[in-house]
């Protein structure tokens, strides 16, 4: 009997000391808490202040760079058609150096812009028809350069994507407007586009049979103004891929490359495939 209360005492004991170490890992837990909701209310201030300072930032890049930029070009200008009969063929020459850098220097600011503003816009998601999409940036590219011979290669069915249709259309106008670029110095060019579905996500691709690129610099191609080739060779400011990149990210889906020097490149880019569930609070996808 006195050992059965014995036991029976040991346990309460037992019993007790877990209700306090409960407690305590409850009380932790409530703290560890606060102090995270302490801090994601912190780090939200900063965050908001930081994009404060960025669109101060981009006002200012693009006010206060571009009015001298527009007088070094429009002065330029000036000079060659006001006196270039004064100017020997050296002197247009260097003159049009100059308009040509200050026109860049003016897409430069125009790009990181645009990458600065990817970043902070809001997304309006639907359901996209990406092949109607591709097909779209494709009529435009032959309408921009119809005197060139591009056999485009369309292999449907793409798979339809869930995003914000503007963003995503900017992915295909980059990389099929690069796959342009880079085909320019074929008297025929080809580019396919193809897409399927896998492990959960829509996978899609442009393939070029153009200029291509050295695999040791892929780690380059998604970063802003980083370029490959030489401004004489192909125009642009090597922020395409980057803004890209950035929107993908914001779809939570991915890009990358492969090529080879002279013998074309390859650029796929993944979504996570659209829900067709939309029980449980999903938002219902309207198509585009």
């Amino acid at each position: 009997m006195i050992r059965r209360l014995r036991d029976s005492y040991t346990s309460i004991n037992n019993l007790r000391a877990e209700i306090v170490r409960r407690e305590a890992a409850e009380r932790e837990i409530q703290r560890f808490n606060a102090e995270l909701e302490e801090r994601v209310q912190q780090r939200t201030v900063e965050l908001e202040g930081a994009n404060k300072e960025l669109e101060a930032f981009s006002y200012s890049v693009s006010h206060d760079l571009r009015a001298p930029l527009r007088a070094i070009d429009g002065f330029s200008r000036k000079l060659l058609t006001g006196y270039a009969d004064r100017l020997d063929d050296e002197g247009r020459r260097q003159l049009q150096v100059v308009r040509d850098n200050a026109q860049r220097m003016g897409q430069l600011i125009d790009d990181l812009l645009g990458f600065s503003r990817m970043g902070r816009r809001e997304m309006d998601r639907q359901s996209i028809d990406m092949e109607a999409m591709a097909l779209g940036v494709i009529d435009e590219l032959r309408a921009a350069e119809p005197q060139r011979a591009i056999e485009f290669a369309l292999l449907p069915p793409l798979p339809r994507a869930g995003g914000d249709a503007a963003m995503l259309r900017q992915v295909w106008a980059n990389l099929l407007g690069n796959a342009a670029k880079f085909t320019r110095r074929h008297p025929v060019a080809r580019i396919e586009v193809g897409g399927r579905t896998e492990g959960g996500e829509a996978i899609y691709w442009v393939r070029d049979d153009g200029a291509g690129f050295d695999m040791q610099y892929a780690d380059k191609l998604f970063g802003v103004f980083q370029r490959l080739h030489r401004q004489d060779e192909f125009e642009g400011t090597g922020v395409g891929l980057a803004i890209a990149q950035r929107i993908l990210h914001r779809h939570n889906g991915r890009i990358w490359g492969e090529g080879k020097p002279e013998a074309g490149a390859t650029f796929w880019f993944a979504l996570p495939l659209p829900s067709t569930d939309t029980h449980a609070g999903d938002p219902v996808l309207r198509p585009a």
